[in-house]
Protein backbone atom coordinates (compact mmCIF):
# COMPACT_ATOMS: atom_id res chain seq x y z
CA UNK A 1 0.00 0.00 0.00
CA UNK A 2 1.42 3.38 -1.08
CA UNK A 3 1.09 6.31 1.31
CA UNK A 4 0.92 9.84 -0.10
CA UNK A 5 2.76 12.41 1.98
CA UNK A 6 0.82 15.58 2.78
CA UNK A 7 1.82 18.70 0.86
CA UNK A 8 4.18 20.90 2.86
CA UNK A 9 2.61 24.00 4.34
CA UNK A 10 4.30 27.26 3.36
CA UNK A 11 5.55 29.26 6.32
CA UNK A 12 6.66 32.35 4.33
CA UNK A 13 5.08 35.61 5.47
CA UNK A 14 2.52 37.29 3.25
CA UNK A 15 3.74 39.84 0.74
CA UNK A 16 3.76 43.32 2.17
CA UNK A 17 1.96 44.76 -0.86
CA UNK A 18 -1.48 44.06 0.55
CA UNK A 19 -0.71 46.01 3.71
CA UNK A 20 0.71 48.97 1.82
CA UNK A 21 -2.24 49.49 -0.53
CA UNK A 22 -4.68 50.73 2.14
CA UNK A 23 -2.00 53.08 3.45
CA UNK A 24 -1.37 54.46 -0.03
CA UNK A 25 -5.10 54.91 -0.60
CA UNK A 26 -5.42 56.76 2.69
CA UNK A 27 -2.50 59.05 1.81
CA UNK A 28 -4.00 59.74 -1.63
CA UNK A 29 -7.37 60.56 -0.10
CA UNK A 30 -5.80 62.96 2.40
CA UNK A 31 -3.81 64.70 -0.35
CA UNK A 32 -6.93 65.04 -2.49
CA UNK A 33 -8.90 66.48 0.43
CA UNK A 34 -6.07 68.92 1.23
CA UNK A 35 -5.93 70.00 -2.43
CA UNK A 36 -9.67 70.71 -2.46
CA UNK A 37 -9.42 72.69 0.78
CA UNK A 38 -6.60 74.82 -0.62
CA UNK A 39 -8.44 75.33 -3.92
CA UNK A 40 -11.61 76.41 -2.13
CA UNK A 41 -9.58 78.72 0.12
CA UNK A 42 -7.98 80.43 -2.89
CA UNK A 43 -11.27 80.66 -4.79
CA UNK A 44 -13.40 81.83 -1.85
CA UNK A 45 -12.51 85.57 -2.17
CA UNK A 46 -13.45 85.48 -5.85
CA UNK A 47 -16.73 83.71 -5.08
CA UNK A 48 -17.49 86.19 -2.30
CA UNK A 49 -16.77 89.11 -4.65
CA UNK A 50 -19.11 87.66 -7.28
CA UNK A 51 -21.85 87.12 -4.69
CA UNK A 52 -21.47 90.62 -3.24
CA UNK A 53 -21.80 92.16 -6.71
CA UNK A 54 -25.45 90.98 -6.80
CA UNK A 55 -26.35 92.57 -3.44
CA UNK A 56 -27.68 95.96 -2.47
CA UNK A 57 -25.24 98.28 -0.71
CA UNK A 58 -26.96 97.78 2.63
CA UNK A 59 -26.66 94.01 2.31
CA UNK A 60 -23.02 94.15 1.13
CA UNK A 61 -21.83 96.00 4.22
CA UNK A 62 -24.06 94.31 6.80
CA UNK A 63 -22.61 92.76 9.95
CA UNK A 64 -23.00 89.81 10.22
CA UNK A 65 -22.73 89.13 6.48
CA UNK A 66 -25.88 88.46 4.49
CA UNK A 67 -25.84 85.03 2.86
CA UNK A 68 -29.46 84.84 1.69
CA UNK A 69 -30.71 87.74 -0.41
CA UNK A 70 -32.61 88.54 -3.59
CA UNK A 71 -30.07 89.06 -6.41
CA UNK A 72 -30.16 92.37 -8.25
CA UNK A 73 -28.42 93.79 -11.31
CA UNK A 74 -28.54 97.41 -10.14
CA UNK A 75 -24.80 97.55 -9.46
CA UNK A 76 -23.95 96.17 -12.90
CA UNK A 77 -26.25 98.69 -14.60
CA UNK A 78 -24.53 101.53 -12.77
CA UNK A 79 -21.06 100.23 -13.59
CA UNK A 80 -21.77 99.57 -17.27
CA UNK A 81 -23.30 103.01 -17.68
CA UNK A 82 -20.19 104.76 -16.33
CA UNK A 83 -17.30 102.59 -17.52
CA UNK A 84 -17.51 102.97 -21.29
CA UNK A 85 -14.54 105.34 -21.69
CA UNK A 86 -12.40 103.41 -19.22
CA UNK A 87 -13.02 100.10 -20.99
CA UNK A 88 -12.26 101.63 -24.39
CA UNK A 89 -8.98 103.04 -23.11
CA UNK A 90 -7.98 99.70 -21.60
CA UNK A 91 -8.81 97.87 -24.83
CA UNK A 92 -6.72 100.29 -26.89
CA UNK A 93 -3.74 100.28 -24.52
CA UNK A 94 -3.81 96.51 -24.06
CA UNK A 95 -4.48 95.52 -27.66
CA UNK A 96 -2.05 97.90 -29.37
CA UNK A 97 0.76 97.31 -26.87
CA UNK A 98 0.40 93.52 -27.18
CA UNK A 99 0.62 93.70 -30.98
CA UNK A 100 3.70 95.93 -30.75
CA UNK A 101 5.32 93.59 -28.24
CA UNK A 102 4.86 90.63 -30.56
CA UNK A 103 6.09 92.55 -33.61
CA UNK A 104 9.24 93.61 -31.77
CA UNK A 105 9.74 90.59 -29.52
CA UNK A 106 9.57 87.78 -32.07
CA UNK A 107 12.40 89.11 -34.31
CA UNK A 108 14.50 89.89 -31.22
CA UNK A 109 13.96 86.38 -29.88
CA UNK A 110 14.84 84.97 -33.31
CA UNK A 111 18.13 86.88 -33.26
CA UNK A 112 18.90 85.63 -29.74
CA UNK A 113 18.04 81.98 -30.36
CA UNK A 114 18.26 80.79 -33.96
CA UNK A 115 20.63 83.48 -35.27
CA UNK A 116 22.51 84.31 -32.06
CA UNK A 117 24.32 87.61 -31.88
CA UNK A 118 27.53 88.18 -29.94
CA UNK A 119 27.35 88.17 -26.14
CA UNK A 120 23.82 86.74 -26.00
CA UNK A 121 24.03 86.41 -22.24
CA UNK A 122 24.72 90.12 -21.80
CA UNK A 123 21.83 91.04 -24.06
CA UNK A 124 19.43 88.77 -22.20
CA UNK A 125 20.60 90.13 -18.86
CA UNK A 126 20.02 93.68 -20.12
CA UNK A 127 16.46 92.78 -21.10
CA UNK A 128 15.60 91.15 -17.79
CA UNK A 129 17.40 93.81 -15.73
CA UNK A 130 14.82 96.36 -16.85
CA UNK A 131 12.22 94.34 -14.91
CA UNK A 132 14.32 94.55 -11.72
CA UNK A 133 14.04 98.34 -11.51
CA UNK A 134 11.17 99.41 -9.21
CA UNK A 135 8.45 101.25 -11.09
CA UNK A 136 8.24 103.90 -8.38
CA UNK A 137 11.89 104.79 -9.07
CA UNK A 138 11.21 105.75 -12.70
CA UNK A 139 7.82 107.40 -12.41
CA UNK A 140 9.26 110.87 -11.69
CA UNK A 141 11.50 111.12 -14.80
CA UNK A 142 8.75 109.58 -16.92
CA UNK A 143 6.26 112.11 -15.57
CA UNK A 144 8.66 115.01 -16.25
CA UNK A 145 9.37 113.83 -19.81
CA UNK A 146 5.69 113.25 -20.53
CA UNK A 147 4.87 116.70 -19.17
CA UNK A 148 7.50 118.38 -21.35
CA UNK A 149 6.25 116.50 -24.41
CA UNK A 150 2.64 117.37 -23.45
CA UNK A 151 1.49 113.77 -23.56
CA UNK A 152 0.14 113.45 -20.04
CA UNK A 153 -3.35 111.96 -19.88
CA UNK A 154 -2.76 110.46 -23.33
CA UNK A 155 -3.60 106.84 -24.10
CA UNK A 156 -0.63 106.50 -26.47
CA UNK A 157 1.73 107.24 -23.60
CA UNK A 158 0.36 104.16 -21.86
CA UNK A 159 0.74 102.17 -25.08
CA UNK A 160 4.47 103.00 -25.23
CA UNK A 161 4.98 102.25 -21.53
CA UNK A 162 3.07 98.97 -21.64
CA UNK A 163 5.07 97.91 -24.69
CA UNK A 164 8.35 98.65 -22.90
CA UNK A 165 7.05 96.91 -19.77
CA UNK A 166 6.11 93.65 -21.49
CA UNK A 167 8.82 93.45 -24.14
CA UNK A 168 11.54 91.84 -21.94
CA UNK A 169 9.17 89.09 -20.80
CA UNK A 170 8.07 88.45 -24.38
CA UNK A 171 11.66 88.19 -25.62
CA UNK A 172 12.60 85.68 -22.93
CA UNK A 173 9.48 83.58 -23.49
CA UNK A 174 9.69 83.57 -27.28
CA UNK A 175 13.40 82.75 -27.16
CA UNK A 176 12.69 79.60 -25.16
CA UNK A 177 9.97 78.59 -27.63
CA UNK A 178 12.11 79.24 -30.72
CA UNK A 179 14.98 77.21 -29.29
CA UNK A 180 12.73 74.13 -29.46
CA UNK A 181 12.43 74.36 -33.25
CA UNK A 182 14.65 71.65 -34.84
CA UNK A 183 17.55 73.05 -36.83
CA UNK A 184 16.86 70.49 -39.56
CA UNK A 185 13.54 72.17 -40.36
CA UNK A 186 15.22 75.52 -40.93
CA UNK A 187 17.94 73.89 -43.02
CA UNK A 188 15.31 72.21 -45.19
CA UNK A 189 13.53 75.53 -45.70
CA UNK A 190 16.83 77.15 -46.67
CA UNK A 191 17.58 74.34 -49.15
CA UNK A 192 14.15 74.86 -50.71
CA UNK A 193 15.06 78.49 -51.35
CA UNK A 194 12.99 80.15 -48.63
CA UNK A 195 14.29 83.50 -47.44
CA UNK A 196 14.26 84.84 -43.90
CA UNK A 197 10.79 86.37 -44.03
CA UNK A 198 9.31 83.34 -45.81
CA UNK A 199 10.91 80.99 -43.28
CA UNK A 200 9.54 82.96 -40.34
CA UNK A 201 6.07 83.32 -41.85
CA UNK A 202 5.60 79.80 -43.22
CA UNK A 203 7.77 77.64 -40.96
CA UNK A 204 8.62 79.23 -37.63
CA UNK A 205 5.43 81.05 -36.71
CA UNK A 206 3.09 78.06 -37.28
CA UNK A 207 5.38 75.83 -35.22
CA UNK A 208 5.56 78.24 -32.26
CA UNK A 209 1.94 79.44 -32.49
CA UNK A 210 1.10 78.04 -29.01
CA UNK A 211 4.07 79.92 -27.59
CA UNK A 212 2.93 83.13 -29.29
CA UNK A 213 -0.54 82.66 -27.81
CA UNK A 214 0.91 82.13 -24.33
CA UNK A 215 3.14 85.19 -24.66
CA UNK A 216 0.28 87.35 -25.93
CA UNK A 217 -1.99 86.26 -23.08
CA UNK A 218 0.66 87.08 -20.47
CA UNK A 219 1.11 90.53 -22.03
CA UNK A 220 -2.65 91.09 -22.09
CA UNK A 221 -2.97 90.20 -18.41
CA UNK A 222 -0.11 92.49 -17.36
CA UNK A 223 -1.30 95.43 -19.49
CA UNK A 224 -4.97 95.08 -18.53
CA UNK A 225 -4.19 94.96 -14.81
CA UNK A 226 -1.52 97.71 -14.80
CA UNK A 227 -2.40 100.39 -12.26
CA UNK A 228 0.61 102.49 -11.25
CA UNK A 229 1.34 104.18 -14.60
CA UNK A 230 -2.34 104.72 -15.29
CA UNK A 231 -2.85 106.29 -11.86
CA UNK A 232 0.03 108.76 -12.12
CA UNK A 233 0.00 109.62 -15.83
CA UNK A 234 -3.72 109.90 -16.58
CA UNK A 235 -6.59 112.02 -15.30
CA UNK A 236 -9.89 111.73 -17.15
CA UNK A 237 -9.31 111.22 -20.87
CA UNK A 238 -6.93 108.22 -20.76
CA UNK A 239 -7.94 106.55 -17.47
CA UNK A 240 -8.24 102.77 -17.66
CA UNK A 241 -10.38 100.14 -15.95
CA UNK A 242 -8.22 99.84 -12.78
CA UNK A 243 -8.66 103.59 -12.27
CA UNK A 244 -12.41 103.19 -12.64
CA UNK A 245 -12.42 100.51 -9.95
CA UNK A 246 -10.63 102.85 -7.57
CA UNK A 247 -13.16 105.60 -8.36
CA UNK A 248 -15.83 103.59 -6.51
CA UNK A 249 -14.05 104.60 -3.27
CA UNK A 250 -15.32 108.15 -2.85
CA UNK A 251 -15.37 110.68 -0.04
CA UNK A 252 -18.94 109.61 0.66
CA UNK A 253 -17.76 106.14 1.61
CA UNK A 254 -16.92 102.77 0.13
CA UNK A 255 -19.63 101.41 -2.16
CA UNK A 256 -18.73 97.76 -1.64
CA UNK A 257 -21.35 96.17 -3.91
CA UNK A 258 -20.52 98.54 -6.74
CA UNK A 259 -16.80 97.92 -6.22
CA UNK A 260 -17.33 94.16 -6.48
CA UNK A 261 -19.45 94.56 -9.60
CA UNK A 262 -16.75 96.69 -11.25
CA UNK A 263 -14.01 94.24 -10.24
CA UNK A 264 -16.04 91.29 -11.56
CA UNK A 265 -16.63 92.96 -14.92
CA UNK A 266 -12.96 93.97 -15.12
CA UNK A 267 -11.93 90.35 -14.58
CA UNK A 268 -14.17 88.94 -17.30
CA UNK A 269 -12.10 89.91 -20.39
CA UNK A 270 -8.96 88.26 -19.03
CA UNK A 271 -10.91 85.19 -17.90
CA UNK A 272 -12.60 84.86 -21.30
CA UNK A 273 -9.28 85.32 -23.15
CA UNK A 274 -7.66 82.67 -20.97
CA UNK A 275 -10.55 80.27 -21.49
CA UNK A 276 -10.47 80.71 -25.27
CA UNK A 277 -6.70 80.26 -25.47
CA UNK A 278 -6.36 77.63 -22.76
CA UNK A 279 -5.20 74.86 -25.12
CA UNK A 280 -2.59 77.07 -26.75
CA UNK A 281 -1.59 78.41 -23.35
CA UNK A 282 -0.98 74.96 -21.87
CA UNK A 283 0.91 73.82 -24.96
CA UNK A 284 2.95 77.00 -25.07
CA UNK A 285 3.92 76.99 -21.40
CA UNK A 286 4.83 73.29 -21.59
CA UNK A 287 7.01 73.57 -24.71
CA UNK A 288 10.44 72.24 -23.89
CA UNK A 289 9.33 70.61 -20.64
CA UNK A 290 9.76 67.09 -22.11
CA UNK A 291 12.71 66.36 -24.33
Amino acid sequence: MTTTAPAPTSTRPAAPGGARRPRRRTTGTLLTALTWILAIGFFFPVAWMAMTAFKQESQASSNPPTFFFEPTLDQFRAVVGESGTYVANSLIATGVSTVLVLLLGIPAAYALSIRPVEKVGDVLFFFISTKMLPVVAVIVPIYVIAGQLRVLDNIWTLVVLYTAMNLPIAVWMMRSFLQEVPAEVLEAASVDGAGLLRTMRSVLLPMVAPGIAATALICVIFAWNEFFFALNLTASQAATVPIFIVSTMTSEGLFLARLCAAALLASLPVIIAGWIAQKQLVRGLSMGAIK
